[in-house]
């Protein structure tokens, strides 16, 4: 592969819904597509959560999908703090942070990370698992499984699991 030709890559597994660790995934994340990188991010369990829409469309459930449901967070508005969350006033104190020191919230690097080429590829598994449809997940999202996401980690530079 001749320089011209070969970009670097980088891949992401973000396992967690927990709103720090989604931030700084999408930051990195950003931080690659503005260095020319190809990015590739993957979110299997918990991590749909931050693909989720804060007003998904009604889609027929079991009942068990439906408590799943109630229980996650919808969208990335709506995720906590791993830590500190002191009940939602941490993770409201940190968006007031972020939006003073000019951080674009995490809905904000979402979009730019997927307008800059971002593949965001969300666990067909764990939606089956957690009763999750793709109508519920932001436009843009791409449905894989665990060989989608080792396809991108061998064709990676660097694979980061958050």
């Amino acid at each position: 592969m001749s320089e011209e030709n070969s970009s670097e890559k980088l891949c992401i597994i973000l396992f967690s819904g927990d709103l720090d660790k989604a931030i700084a995934a999408f930051i990195i994340a950003n931080g690659a597509l503005a260095m020319d990188m190809e990015v590739s991010m993957f979110f299997p369990f918990w991590g749909i959560n931050v693909l989720r829409k804060e007003r998904p469309p009604r889609v027929v459930k079991d009942f068990i999908s439906r408590m799943f449901g109630w229980m996650m967070p919808r969208g990335a508005s709506r995720l906590k703090l791993s830590k500190m969350n002191m009940m939602g006033m941490g993770s409201a104190m940190m968006r007031r942070l972020m939006e003073k020191k000019n951080v674009m919230s995490l809905p904000d690097l979402i979009r730019t990370a997927q307008e800059s080429g971002a593949r965001l590829i969300a666990c067909g598994m764990s939606m089956d698992v957690m009763g999750i449809k793709m109508e519920e997940l932001i436009n843009g999202v791409e449905l894989g499984g665990v060989g989608t996401f080792l396809g991108e980690a061998s064709e990676a530079k660097t694979t980061l699991f958050i």
